[in-house]
């Protein structure tokens, strides 16, 4: 009989675990702040770094917010969210991060090829209103952020398949803490420039305004592609030696 091989966890694994389990019991509660950082990191007898890296993995679950300046809070949640492993939010490990780009690909690129088709006019001044504001907020990393996320949405929305919208939102959701990680280190690099990101969602638009489906998956992966390839790499770097 074939066995599977056990992975030991990771420190920040073990108190990402038991803080979920504090909030999925009760013990900790929507609107209750936890205590500081270097008092977690006291009472679970833990380094900082682990604490900081159990909190950014909370944070994509969407169990908890970090407010600069005032502290972190349990968020208010959906209690559904808890039939998912906290495994799935751990977004530090490097495969579970590869196979969530896959999916990503997957999704976006269809959605793309549905709202092509499917577009109103409506839509498609949402589209471009987005992929305007993403020029006029550049120089902002968190507008930039919103942005463009909500560029994504808007493609998301013009493919009239609610279901593809909450699966999307969802992996939207789990990606949010790292890309906003990566986007600071990599998004003014010369690798991923802003002008070419730029160029990237025009095509996007163009093949989208066109109903050229083929086209618009083909511009949506492409983008994807490029992304990704940057976003591995900043991972790989960030993640040596955990």
């Amino acid at each position: 009989m074939a066995y599977k091989r056990i992975k030991p966890k990771k420190i920040y694994e073990e108190v990402s675990d038991e803080l979920y389990e504090m909030i999925r019991s009760g013990t900790l509660k929507p609107g209750d702040q936890l205590d500081s950082i270097q008092q977690l990191a006291e009472n679970f007898q833990v380094g900082r770094p682990a604490v900081r890296e159990a909190l950014s993995a909370l944070s994509s679950m969407g169990l908890i917010e970090i407010k600069q300046g005032e502290g972190t809070f349990v968020k208010t949640f959906d209690p559904s969210i808890m039939n998912y492993p906290l495994t799935t939010a751990l977004l530090m490990d490097k495969e579970n991060i590869k196979h969530l780009l896959e999916v990503r690909k997957i999704l976006e690129s269809g959605t793309a090829e549905l709202a092509a088709k499917r577009r109103s006019k409506e839509d498609l001044v949402e589209i471009e209103a987005k992929l305007s504001d993403m020029l006029k907020v550049a120089d902002n990393e968190e507008m930039s952020d919103k942005a463009d996320i909500a560029f994504h949405v808007a493609i998301a929305n013009a493919s009239k398949n609610e279901l593809l919208i909450t699966l999307m939102s969802q992996v939207s959701d789990m990606m949010t803490e790292k890309m906003r990680d990566f986007r600071r280190l990599a998004l003014y690099s010369e690798e991923m420039s802003l002008k070419q990101l730029h160029q990237q969602h025009t095509r996007i638009y163009e093949a989208i305004f066109n109903r050229d489906e083929a086209c618009a998956r083909h511009a949506m992966l492409l983008h994807l592609q490029n992304v990704d390839e940057s976003f591995v790499t900043f991972i790989l770097h960030t993640t040596e030696g955990m």
